[in-house]
């Protein structure tokens, strides 16, 4: 019998593409979900059939048709180009016909000092602690949630944020208030991680090229997640069963509830609290270039919609009625 290789399924080659290139399980997920979604827009058709019209029909539907958001019809074409550029090794050519989702122009929903307050103290536990973090250090919750023990450095007063949004590191503050209640936490983790190491686990999840490098540095104390979570699960890639972080659906939850309870009227969310740092950072008289080093920001405008938030502008402008 002839040794015939069977050609994998065009998934399993989008998912193998996606891992070599190190990607996020979370952009796996919506990669393959979107090529999906195209595949059945065109009655399931291989793409390999199909090319530059088929897939400016598919965006162009998502905007006119289904009204999604600019940064969503972005996320379809990131994951259709990286289908027919790394696993059918077809380049796709210009997409001049796309019709383009509008990027409304809006301020981002800031919380006064008071209603920060007033919200935190409504939170509890590590939900507390976690948000407290957003709004004292300028995290996204994905960057508070995927902190190691190690990213803390109370000898300097920093943290370090590793592999952040754009695949960058930076540098952040570490409030001084919240240290002691930080190191409670991280002797609360090593108490569940000596527990897990006894029972022959303890295994965190590392990124693969760490993983390979040093394949036992995930049971290292350094290495744990900062807010792990209360259960184990298996690792959807490796199967291996581990304990992960706390998942951000909890916090969002949590916030939500939070916000009913202390009856502040406004769409606050997570990322709500990384928007009122920066905008109180300014109204405190902080310069703006540090206020986007702090956050992570590539381009400065960026930043400057916070100027916009508290009405400065660049100078400051007093109502005439309150002249």
């Amino acid at each position: 019998m002839s040794d015939i290789s069977v050609k994998p399924r065009l998934m399993d080659q989008v998912r193998d593409a996606i891992r070599l290139r190190h990607y996020s399980i979370r952009t796996e997920e919506a990669y393959t979900q979107w090529i999906r979604r195209f595949i059945l827009f065109h009655n399931k058709r291989h793409p390999q059939d199909m090319g530059d019209v088929e897939v400016e029909s598919f965006l162009t539907y998502l905007a006119a048709r289904k009204n999604v958001a600019a940064a969503t019809q972005g996320q379809a074409l990131s994951a259709l180009l990286f289908l027919y550029r790394h696993v059918l090794k077809i380049e796709l050519g210009w997409l001049d016909d796309i019709q383009r989702a509008k990027k409304p122009k809006r301020l981002p929903v800031v919380l006064s000092r008071e209603e920060t307050q007033k919200l935190l103290n409504f939170l509890h536990g590590d939900k507390w602690l976690i948000c407290s973090l957003l709004y004292g250090s300028g995290l996204r919750l994905m960057e508070g949630l995927r902190l190691r023990v190690q990213d803390i450095d109370f000898s300097l007063g920093q943290i370090n944020v590793r592999d952040g949004k754009g695949k960058k590191d930076r540098v952040t503050m570490l409030p001084k208030s919240l240290i002691p209640s930080l190191q409670r936490q991280l002797q609360k983790v090593q108490s569940i991680h000596t527990q897990d190491l006894a029972a022959g686990l303890g295994d965190v999840y590392l990124p693969y090229a760490l993983a390979k490098k040093y394949p036992h540095a995930g049971r290292e104390w350094r290495w744990q997640y900062a807010f792990p979570s209360t259960l184990r699960a298996t690792d959807p890639r490796s199967g291996v069963v581990r304990r992960h972080h706390l998942a951000e659906s909890s916090v969002q939850k949590a916030v939500k509830q939070a916000l009913q309870s202390a009856a502040i009227p406004k769409l606050a969310s997570c990322h709500t609290f990384r928007h009122s740092f920066a905008t109180h950072l300014l109204e405190a008289g902080t310069d703006i270039r540090t206020i986007q080093e702090l956050l992570g920001h590539v381009d400065v405008s960026t930043t400057m919609i916070y100027t916009h938030v508290i009405n400065r502008g660049g100078q400051g402008v007093l109502s005439p009625l309150d002249r």
